[in-house]
């Protein structure tokens, strides 16, 4: 089983995830390379084996009206092809997960095909590195624009038109406010998609009261039995907001505390929580774990200290064994005696 996080690397300075240069400047995905390059060293570094790469390292290269960035792929097919052996040197499941703009269940017909075409760069990057059928694109189902239904129909009607390169990659997640587990099983009953469970995002949206070993275990099973299925995982944000906000008498602006939004992700996982849902799932098929939390590699790599300290059973799982269990800091030590 691998952990693994998404797009920002925080650990260590100056290793941006793409090339984020405006349009004047000319970006170009052969310097998006480069960056993954040096995030593929950090990451055998840190054993680090499962990453999410950004969906813009090729910049623009769907933008109707330049052109000039069209041809990106072609012009790196030997960086790309370098860039996979790389990859499978190291060990690395790699996925992209491209924004919420993304929307195949949109009436607007522009905007599909947009979003198709968008999903098949993504696809076309992938097999152009090489590799296999566990490097994946992870959608949303998109909007409910009125009806929740047609909206579900309307992304199968999309499904249909995708190219066999993207059906072959794409998998579909539920979200924390409109398309909950139950519907995107529904979607897969029609086309067959793999899904990806969000955690999180089942404890937001569970219209239907399925529990989260059962939502975990149908989701696991919409996988083909070669490929290893995925899930994300993150902890909510729990601490108070400060919010910026103008005084209704004074008229100026003051900060207000305000409560946390549960499907905020929090900037650690928490490891109590992570370890009693891992052991539940300990008897289901294996899967591996995208990390969701604002520290991204950082709160990876404590977790896997966590999971030494607190759950040497799940270390052994994720392959840890053999890593010292690192003694509490002078900072635990001194919460411990405050509380």
């Amino acid at each position: 089983m691998r952990l693994g996080f998404a797009v920002k690397i925080l650990g260590k300075e100056q290793l941006p995830a793409n090339d984020a240069r405006r349009w004047q400047s000319s970006p170009h995905l052969r310097v998006s390379i480069g960056y993954l390059r040096a995030i593929f060293s950090y990451l055998a570094e840190t054993n680090i084996t499962m990453y999410r790469m950004s969906s813009d390292i090729a910049p623009y290269v769907t933008h109707p009206d330049m052109p000039q960035f069209h041809n990106q792929l072609d012009e790196c097919a030997l960086e790309l092809h370098e860039l996979g052996a790389l990859s499978r040197q190291l060990d690395l499941r790699l996925s992209f997960h491209p924004a919420q703009f993304i929307l195949l269940n949109s009436p607007d017909a522009t905007l599909v095909d947009k979003s198709i075409a968008d999903l098949d760069i993504q696809a076309q990057l992938l097999d152009a590195m090489g590799l296999g059928p566990e490097a994946v694109v992870v959608t949303h189902v998109g909007g409910v624009y009125g009806d929740l239904v047609s909206g579900r129909e309307r992304w199968v009607q999309a499904y249909q038109r995708l190219p066999d390169r993207v059906r072959a990659r794409l998998v579909l997640e539920n979200d924390d406010v409109r398309y909950s587990v139950a519907d995107v099983l529904w979607i897969y009953e029609r086309t067959g998609v793999p899904i990806v469970f969000d955690y999180l995002h089942h404890w937001c949206n569970n219209r239907d009261g399925i529990d989260v070993r059962e939502a975990l275990a149908a989701s696991l099973a919409t996988w083909p039995a070669h490929v290893t299925p995925k899930i994300h995982y993150s902890s909510p944000r729990t601490e108070m907001r400060t919010l910026e906000r103008k005084n209704r008498t004074t008229g100026k602006p003051e900060k207000v505390q305000a409560p946390p939004i549960w499907n905020g992700h929090a900037d650690y996982i928490s490891p109590f929580e992570f370890i009693t849902f891992m052991r539940s799932a300990a008897s289901l098929r294996a899967f591996d774990v995208m990390l969701e939390s604002k520290l991204k590699d950082v709160a990876l790599i404590r977790l896997r200290e966590d999971l030494h300290r607190y759950g040497p059973d799940l270390a052994e799982r994720f392959g840890l064994v053999g890593a010292p269990q690192e003694a509490l800091t002078l900072e635990e030590q001194a919460v411990n005696e405050e509380d």
